[in-house]
This record gives structure tokens, C-alpha cells and sequence, in this order.
């Protein structure tokens, strides 16, 4: 019997061309990942400059990084109140003061 070109559907109903976009997206902005400063625990994520909408202020500048600027998210890996207080504490960063800070 031939076979199919066609993706096939993945588990719990998925389509295989909704996960590929999720992965394309997700190398499009770069892995989460883990770095320490000062002797704390910061989790990373950087963020593409297609999917920056807002405006938001850096930390490390004072600036503002503006809509469609590549830039970082930053927030305690280790939050003492727990994760999800720790989430809504983060923070954008220009890619440079982050670095620098």
C-alpha cells in the first residue's frame, strides 16, 4: 500500500502541524534556560522581536524596551513565595543590560 505525505496527527488530538509551529516558535525565540547571579538562581527566556508587543521598562537601564525588540525575560528560578509568584515578579531586560547587570 502507498504511504501518505500527509503529517499524521499526534496524541490527545493534536495536529502535527500545530506542534511543528509550537517547536519553530520556540527555536525562533531561543531556549529557556538557567544562570546564576550574585549566588541566585535566574531562569532566561529570550524573547523575539516578533513577539514583543508591548513596551515594558528595563531594570538595568532604566529604558524602555520597545515593541519589536528582541530582548530577555528574567525571573527567580527559586522564588522564596513559591513559582508562580515568582513568574508574575519578572522582569524584561535590553539583551545588553542583562549581560552587563
Amino acid at each position: 500500500m502507498p504511504r501518505s505525505n500527509r503529517p499524521r496527527r499526534k496524541g490527545h488530538g493534536g495536529r502535527a502541524d500545530d506542534q511543528d509551529e509550537r517547536g519553530l516558535e520556540r527555536l525562533r525565540d531561543g531556549w529557556r534556560r538557567t544562570e546564576v547571579r550574585s549566588g541566585v538562581s535566574w531562569t532566561v527566556q529570550p524573547i523575539s522581536a516578533e513577539r514583543a508587543t508591548k513596551p515594558y521598562t528595563c531594570p538595568g537601564c532604566g529604558g524602555t524596551v520597545q515593541p519589536r525588540t528582541a530582548h530577555l525575560v528574567a525571573w527567580r528560578a527559586e522564588g522564596i513565595l513559591g513559582d508562580d509568584r515568582a513568574l508574575a515578579d519578572r522582569r524584561h531586560w535590553h539583551t545588553h543590560c542583562w549581560r552587563t547587570s
